[in-house]
Formats: C-alpha cells, structure tokens, sequence
C-alpha cells in the first residue's frame, strides 16, 4: 500500500500523518519482523482449519512453537501492561501503534488497503481470510465490526481528529464472502456531538452490510501520545 502513507509490502507501519506532521504515533512501530511473522501466522493458520485429518508435520509443529515461545519470552519485559504514561517502565511491554494497519502486525485483526483517504470520504479494499470464517464460506459478524472499527479510526487519525468509539450500529444486509476482494467506502462528517462516520462493504457495487460508527472528536495532538512510551535502546 503506497498511497497516503500506507504500508508498503515488509515495512513496519508509518506514523499517522496529522495536522502537526508525519512523526505523531500512538505507540511505537511494530518491527518488520513481526510484520512478517504476523502474515505467516496468518497463512499458516488458514492451512491448519483446512486439513482434514491429522498430519505428523503439526505434532512437529507444536513442539516447535513451545521452544520458540520460551526463547522469545526470554527477550521480552517481564510485564505484560503496556509502557504508557509517567509511571511507566523498562519493565513493561512496549505498545504498539494502532492508529493504522493493524492486521499488518496482528494477525488477529483483519489486513486491508486504503487507496484515498481525506477528510470526508476514503475507499479502499479488503479480502476477509479464511481464519474469519463464520458460517461457510462467510465472514463471522463480529469481524465485520472490528474492521469497520478499525478502517474508521484510521481515516480519522490520518486526518488528524479522533477519539474514542461511542456506538457502532451495523446493519448485515447480504452473507459477506471469505477469499473474495471487497471494496469498502467511508463517508464521514464533523459536528457538534463528535464524528459521525458511515461505512459500506461491497461487492461488485453490491452492498453487503452497512456501519455508522460515531466517535469522540478529539485533535490528536491532545491526545496524549506522548504517553507512550519509547523503545528500550539496546545495550
């Protein structure tokens, strides 16, 4: 993704750029090593819930994921609470900005691409995995909802006015396929009482479901990024 910012294939995600420039984070960079880590995680447990019968290769892959998991726990900070705020420490983990492309870095969340994003309208696309499935052959519900979440965030932290979700109303219009490109759009408007955001999902200009999402209107540089707390240097 080149345009407005977004991930290329490999790099780590780019800070949100906002109304004081392109170095305004909520959290830091996810290393290109979890990036990558996060897109084979993903691929490889779409194979895991498409296997039939068991497999010697997965008893192998088991054991291999307990040793890994004890050398990686080796090098992390033995507290899970995020690095955020005055009273944090070297001792917490360090958080990850989710302002942006979350699926890059977390295979949990789902991966899309944005090709505009202004002020009032973005578009983009998105293919829903097979580790979103639902019923066959469709996306579960509620990763609809943590994707309208997450595309609608995003565009208002890209143009620098967010904040916190207060209500999400989905209406599910037509069963949304796994494995097939989709294209989203997003219409979004400022008032008073904060963002009103209206997001569409669909298919062959067919719409599928249907988000209005209304958000807390905060600039972002009041909200408090920089609480977040940096990397530990190396030594």
């Amino acid at each position: 993704m080149a345009e407005n910012g977004q991930t290329l294939p490999g790099d780590a995600a780019p800070a949100v750029p906002g109304p004081r420039g392109p170095e305004l984070r909520f959290g830091e960079r996810p290393l290109p090593q979890t990036v990558a880590a996060a897109a084979a995680v993903r691929r490889l447990a779409g194979v895991l819930l498409s296997l039939e019968h068991p497999h010697p290769t997965v008893d192998v892959l088991v054991t291999r994921i307990e040793e890994w998991e004890r050398e990686l726990a080796a090098a992390t900070p033995p507290d899970p609470a995020p690095r955020i705020g005055a009273a944090s420490s070297d001792t917490q983990r360090v958080y990850l900005d989710h302002a942006a492309d979350i699926g890059a870095f977390n295979p949990c969340f789902p991966e899309y691409e944005f090709d505009h994003i202004d002020a009032e309208k973005a578009h983009g696309r998105i293919t829903f995995p097979l580790v979103h499935e639902g019923p066959p052959g469709l996306v579960h519900g509620g990763f609809l909802g943590v994707f309208f979440d997450a595309v609608i965030q995003q565009q208002s932290c890209a143009v620098g006015l967010s904040g916190k979700t207060r209500s999400m109303n989905i209406t599910y219009r037509r069963p949304t396929p796994i494995l097939v490109e989709l294209d989203f759009d997003i219409t979004r408007t400022v008032g008073e009482a904060g963002i009103e955001s209206t997001a569409r999902l669909l298919r062959a200009g067919e719409v599928l479901c249907r988000a209005v999402v209304r958000t807390v209107a905060v600039p972002l540089d009041q909200l408090g990024t920089s609480r977040y707390g940096k990397r530990r240097i190396r030594t």
